[in-house]
């Protein structure tokens, strides 16, 4: 009986896949604030709580990852201004991180891009506030000996639909609906 039921174990790898868990990731950020008199833009990074991308084969068939929101770091200032601005991030102007602590990334698809350096598309799920949406972009993804590398280019979604909405009272400044992340992931 032990080894039917290790022979269903082993048969339910192969038609499911493996899952890789997360080794090492760097997660960035791009904000962008247009104000009447100058533009201006703010970066830094976000951690990877926990992960895992699952393989069929040789090739990238899911994954989720959980984003650490209460690490929210700007890196582009440091001193006050850099804690005035995580700050405004991780309360309710932005992030809300004490009533959502994590933002969740769910691989649906994966499919094969032209582009000669990112080579796929990943299609997914965001989730953050509560809120979820359909999230893409183009990824440059390699598999060998065991691990799997994702490095994501650049791309944007749009904050209002996860109702990150900074209401300012200042007239004059504007925040830009759409963030930019650049995300860099290794499992094995």
């Amino acid at each position: 009986m032990k080894k039917l039921a290790l022979l269903a174990v082993l048969v339910g790898g192969l038609a499911f896949g493996q899952s890789k868990k997360v080794v090492a990731s760097d997660v960035h950020w791009w904000g962008y604030k247009i104000a009447k008199t100058e533009a201006s833009s703010h970066d830094g990074t976000v951690n990877v709580k926990s992960g895992n991308i699952v393989m069929k084969g040789n090739q990238v068939a899911g994954g989720t990852f959980v984003l650490d929101m209460t690490s929210i770091n700007s890196t582009d200032l440091s001193g006050e201004y850099q804690g005035k601005l995580n700050g405004h991030l991780k309360n309710g102007d932005f992030f809300e991180v004490d009533k959502y602590p994590t933002a969740t990334y769910t691989i649906t698809s994966v499919k094969k891009n032209n582009d000669k350096i990112y080579n796929y598309i990943v299609n997914g799920k965001l989730t953050v506030k509560g809120k979820t949406n359909v999230v893409s972009f183009p990824a440059k993804i390699s598999y060998s000996k065991g691990v799997v590398s994702l490095v994501s280019n650049k791309f944007s979604f749009d904050r209002q639909k996860f109702d990150v909405a900074y209401k300012s009272t200042m007239q004059d400044v504007l925040v830009k609906d759409d963030i930019d992340m650049l995300v860099k992931v290794t499992a094995k």
